[in-house]
């Protein structure tokens, strides 16, 4: 038994890693918690996208048509390309590396994400 055990392990490794998925990344890939994600855009987001809107740039807001016009890799990956614009900012908009953990960022970009598909509620 313990040979078959050691077998599906490697075939598993070997899927994986065949797949693009690291046994080590797929272990280690993070929970997102929308609630969080929530709380955190309230406390930090809410006074330039109350509702997904924008009060500097009334073109530029949260909902997944101006996401994809908007930022770049949005169209390849959706909350890959929200955590970037939320790490790095742009134009008014801050940083928030140093100010959110890396969590936190998953978090918030999760949200975002979600209530664009779900079209915001203003």
């Amino acid at each position: 038994m313990p040979k078959s055990i050691s077998v599906f392990a490697l075939v598993l490794s070997i899927s994986l890693n065949l797949l693009g998925v690291s046994a080590a990344f797929a272990a280690s890939t993070p929970a997102v918690d929308l609630e969080h994600g929530g709380q955190l855009f309230s406390a930090n987001c809410a006074a330039c996208h109350m509702g997904g809107g924008n009060v500097i740039s009334a073109s530029r807001t949260l909902s997944q048509s101006d996401l994809q016009a908007h930022l770049n890799e949005y169209g390849d990956d959706h909350i890959e390309a929200i955590e970037h614009q939320i790490e790095n900012g742009k134009n008014a908009m801050p940083s928030f590396v140093g100010k959110l953990s890396e969590q936190d960022i998953i978090d918030v970009a999760a949200y975002v994400e979600l209530k664009a598909e779900k079209g915001w509620q203003r």
